[in-house]
């Protein structure tokens, strides 16, 4: 699957270019359907894509996708312009951000390892805050840390899309009446060590406009690599 990425060194930045494109077909190879054309994630894990090329062909495969499961997100580095019979549901311009900073110092955060039986919970404090995409099966990503305060889940955050080399945090949310309070910051932190240990480095995307976030990021080390193009496509009635 995926041939033409394999030109790309395992580990090079490189492939941060087209991380849905290399974890589908890599670490997250599990977590994939699709064929040698285009792949996406299982819909309820997450809606991101990729194709090899912006042929017909490639097209037509991530338009069978689109119609056998759910609505694509594609995440490029220039603007998509689908063919006719797709409907554009968003676009939008993400900033991609890679940590360079020191080792985070230890931070003594009360905080909850989430499993499986926190699912509903994490699908409501997602609703409420809009971190980004979040399904029933998101949290099979792995690596989701989150915060309670009298026994309700207030803040999250966690692992999502992973490539040679690199892990990406997500899902960083906190509940709006416990703002404030560095809950956000503390359990990146907490991802950010935890990936490091691995002889990984973290990354994210940030809306460009969400720029209170992206000065959060700034503070913590990460560094801005580049602009990226959000597609989501359905089909056209």
């Amino acid at each position: 699957m995926f041939d033409v990425l394999a030109t790309i060194p395992a580990g090079s930045t490189t492939a941060l270019d087209n991380v849905p494109g290399h974890a589908l077909t890599g670490r997250q190879r599990h977590l994939a359907v699709g064929n040698e054309r285009a792949v996406r994630y299982a819909p309820a894990v997450a809606p991101f894509a990729a194709m090899t090329d912006t042929t017909p062909e490639s097209f037509d495969a991530l338009r069978g996708l689109i119609e056998e499961h759910a609505p694509v997100a594609l995440t490029t580095l220039d603007a998509v312009e689908p063919p006719d019979g797709f409907a554009l549901i968003r676009h939008a311009t993400l900033l991609q951000m890679v940590w360079q900073g020191e080792a985070p110092a230890p931070t003594a955060l009360e905080h909850a390892r989430l499993t499986g039986q926190d699912v509903p919970e994490m699908l409501a404090l997602a609703a409420a805050t809009q971190p980004g995409p979040f399904g029933p099966r998101t949290i099979e990503f792995g690596g989701y840390v989150g915060v309670r305060r009298e026994g309700k889940l207030v803040a999250m955050a966690g692992e999502r899309m992973k490539i040679e080399g690199h892990t990406e945090i997500s899902a960083v949310c906190v509940d709006p009446a416990f703002r404030g309070q560095g809950l956000a910051a503390s359990l990146m932190k907490l991802l950010m060590a935890a990936i490091s240990a691995r002889g990984e480095t973290p990354f994210l995307h940030v809306l460009t406009s969400n720029h209170g976030a992206i000065s959060i990021y700034r503070t913590l080390g990460f560094v801005e690599r580049r602009e990226m193009h959000l597609t989501v496509l359905g089909l056209a009635p």
